[in-house]
């Protein structure tokens, strides 16, 4: 039997749920009950009926699962996969710049580590970010770790002060695409998306900026996309789209997104392992946190 229909048999047999990030390895989106961006899994996992989540991701998203999901049982296939970016902040540092900005709002991105996320008013991903600052009743948004991101929300929301926490938080993949990469994608015909963890000059160059979520939205908008973002994402949406074209760089490689693999995922299965635990001085106030999010989420919803 192959390792695929072992997983499938294992996953019924254990009840379970299996969620991979659009970053994941092709094999793993392939045999995922749910694949999607950080947004997408979120809601997911907060609304899924099976007792059992395998989050096919990094440890941030596992825990952002457990944290809306505490009575199930959350397990992440390879425990070391990490986040570079998430760790730029500390919860030390939020407390610092709210002493620094009395009455400021901390808005943090959902790839942050549960303790910082327990620090903050509210989450947010990159796909809902300018909403949920624009929800806020602050005008000063203390909002990490990544810069780039602040920047764009910056743009989309201009009536509010948006100050980075910390100035040069970044995701290395993202940071990688040049003004050059896209004038050469452009000269060729291709329409231009990158993702708002880009630098600002490859926003202001590129035709459109989306989370991944927004990708597969907009993918059926042109022919032929340059996608500036992990190079999964093409793996993804000419999946979804097989009659387009998606050119991505293919050293735009997250190394945590990559240590999933399929044995890791069978042996999670298996045996149960490794699961997800967060303290309740933790859990508590980052569910918080992230479930203002999903309710500012409903409200737009509900007013769209």
């Amino acid at each position: 039997m192959m390792i695929q229909e072992e997983i499938q048999e294992l996953k019924v047999a254990r009840k379970a749920l299996i969620l991979a990030h659009n970053y994941q390895p092709g094999e793993i989106q392939d045999v995922a009950d749910i694949v999607g961006d950080s947004l997408e899994l979120a809601v997911k996992a907060a609304e899924a009926d099976e007792p059992v989540l395998v989050v096919c991701g990094v440890r941030f998203m596992a825990e952002t699962a457990k944290l809306l999901s505490p009575k199930k049982t959350v397990l992440i296939p390879a425990p070391d996969a990490g986040c570079p970016l998430s760790d730029f902040l500390t919860p030390e540092m939020i407390h610092d710049a709210r002493q620094k900005y009395p009455g400021a709002a901390v808005v943090v991105y959902v790839n942050s580590s549960a303790e910082v996320k327990a620090a903050a008013d509210i989450t947010c991903t990159s796909a809902n970010a300018a909403e949920v600052v624009r929800s806020l009743a602050a005008e000063t948004i203390l909002f990490g770790p990544d810069a780039n991101l602040a920047s764009f929300v910056q743009k989309q929301v201009p009536e509010k002060r948006i100050i980075p926490l910390p100035p040069e938080g970044h995701c290395y993949v993202h940071t990688a695409f040049t003004e050059d990469q896209i004038r050469d994608a452009k000269a060729k015909g291709w329409r231009i998306v990158c993702h708002p963890e880009c630098r600002p000059p490859v926003q202001s160059a590129s035709d459109l900026i989306a989370s991944t979520g927004g990708m597969v939205q907009h993918a059926c908008d042109c022919d032929e996309w340059y996608i500036c973002t992990e190079r999964e994402m093409g793996y993804r949406l000419k999946k979804l789209h097989p009659d387009r074209h998606f050119h991505v760089n293919p050293d735009a490689i997250c190394k945590d997104m990559k240590k999933t693999t399929l044995e890791d995922l069978h042996r999670s299965l298996r045996d149960g392992i490794f699961e997800v635990e967060i303290p309740d001085e933790i859990a508590v106030p980052a569910r918080k946190a992230v479930e203002a999010m999903i309710t500012s989420r409903r409200r737009e919803h509900d007013r769209a």
